[in-house]
């Protein structure tokens, strides 16, 4: 069983027990939090693709670490002018173990229909 989720605005192919690092979350370290936007979940006999997300579906994961990426240098540089500036930047990411992927089979219009209740006038 997998899902594919989206954080950070980056999609990711999660299985039970993986550990990934996605953009940072606001979360501690030792914190549970729940990835919403499912896009896909393929089960043992189904897939189900979300229109865009998979209704019911959700993916829990422990937050592991807080990190932070290798430094990126970025460097300017214009000959002849005396221009050079050198900044660098590390990407910060949240590591993540994902413990359970929750997904609720979607109903069928006619069994959502017949699950309402209908409503008698009054005589």
């Amino acid at each position: 069983m997998y899902a594919i989720v989206e954080s950070g605005g980056k999609q990711y192919r999660v299985e039970e027990k993986a550990v990934i690092a996605v953009e940072r979350l606001s979360a501690a370290v030792g914190d549970t939090i729940e990835l919403d936007r499912v896009l896909l979940v393929k089960t043992d006999s189904k897939v189900h693709v979300g229109k865009p997300v998979v209704r019911g579906a959700k993916v829990v994961c422990r937050v592991l670490a807080q990190e932070k990426a290798r430094k990126v240098v970025v460097f300017k540089y214009k000959p002849k002018d005396n221009y050079r500036r050198r900044t660098g930047h590390r990407q910060q990411y949240s590591r993540l173990l994902v413990e359970k992927i929750l997904a609720r089979a979607p109903r069928a219009k006619h069994e959502e229909e017949a699950s309402e209740p209908e409503t008698q006038a009054e005589a």
